[in-house]
């Protein structure tokens, strides 16, 4: 990883060697992109942790195979910035999408120290993939059709105080999470903090799914609620989703609703309710909730009172309050998706 040779330095000619980061996806062939499948096709050499190589086996006739362990992400992406050098194309495969706890980030920081930069003649290509939070959600149902975010209990490489605060700030915030790498043979405890962090602000019935080995040989679902979360069977092939306070979980499918009957009559044909427009922000949008905030504190309401009721900072608020109303103009563009 000191190595700072220059890369192009094959007989004083540029190299024609190339790394693509190829996200497989969750596993199964009917998910891999026919970018994913051409990259493999097209490189001399395949690199990877032995489960996704044995995932792509098929795919592997005639081409330069290096294995690597569990623990061994900065060694692979060494041996393909070493193969590439050769002037070799190097298919560097990561299960899910290489971008997302994948090897597109270990790769980039091997090159930067080596010296790389884009104008280099190792070229790096990324091959997305779907991630096993695509994966899971779309075995379950709907559950991240609102905002979400992904949230990995390893703390081989990130110290717990960090993850907890994570953990804690997005249980607050009402985020849909995918927990990634919940739990391990010797990391079990990491799993019972999270669902002890959840608890301080989420309903202990929020819809839990846990989805093992998605689109995989061995797939398992599992729904239950967030106090019951620790007591199933969870390990490294499991992806945890927490929802939100409006998932539902409903004829054996978890739903996060986008916010729809907020602006609609769904049981009216879809007719929008009294003081709201279709295309424009909801009543209790931005402008909505800044002509409020204005009214209460106009009528006597501290900024301390205002921050508490609606669990912002007091800052914020006063920042807030202090711009001209005249700055929040009614919109003029409708929105396509509402």
């Amino acid at each position: 990883m000191n190595d700072t040779t220059p890369l192009n330095t094959a007989g004083g000619a540029p190299a024609a060697g190339k790394i693509m980061l190829v996200g497989i996806g969750p596993g199964h062939a009917d998910h891999m992109t026919a970018r994913a499948r051409s990259a493999i096709a097209e490189a001399d050499v395949v690199v990877g942790y032995v489960t996704y190589i044995k995932l792509v086996a098929d795919l592997l006739d005639g081409k330069e195979v290096v294995r690597k362990g569990m623990t061994e992400e900065l060694d692979r992406a060494v041996s393909a910035l070493e193969a590439a050098r050769l002037g070799k194309k190097v298919a560097l495969i990561s299960s899910g999408d290489a971008g997302v706890y994948g090897m597109a980030g270990p790769t980039y920081e091997v090159l930067f120290q080596a010296g790389w930069t884009p104008e280099d003649a190792v070229e790096v290509e990324i091959v997305p993939g779907a991630s096993a939070l695509n994966a899971c959600a779309a075995l379950v149902g709907a559950p991240l059709t609102h905002d979400f975010c992904a949230i990995s209990l390893s703390d081989l490489l990130t110290p717990w105080p960090t993850i907890a605060r994570r953990l804690d700030a997005v249980a607050s915030a009402d985020f849909v999470v995918a927990l990634y790498n919940p739990k391990s043979g010797r990391r079990t405890r990491q799993i019972v903090e999270a669902q002890r962090l959840f608890l301080r602000h989420r309903r202990p019935d929020t819809p839990v799914a846990i989805v093992k080995s998605a689109y995989r040989r061995r797939q398992h679902i599992e729904f239950t609620t967030l106090d019951r979360m620790s007591e199933h069977d969870i390990g490294m092939l499991s992806t945890v989703l927490i929802g939100n306070s409006n998932t539902v979980v409903q004829h054996g499918l978890m739903v996060t609703p986008r916010g729809y009957a907020n602006k609609y009559d769904m049981a009216e044909g879809g007719s929008t309710r009294d003081g709201e427009k279709a295309g424009r922000s909801l009543s209790t949008g931005l402008n909505g909730w800044l002509e409020s905030l204005i009214a209460d504190h106009a009528a006597g309401a501290s900024v301390e009172q205002l921050a508490q009721a609606h669990r912002l900072p007091v800052d914020y608020i006063a920042a807030t309050l202090a711009q001209p109303p005249e700055a929040a103009a009614d919109e003029t563009a409708e929105e396509s998706e509402a």
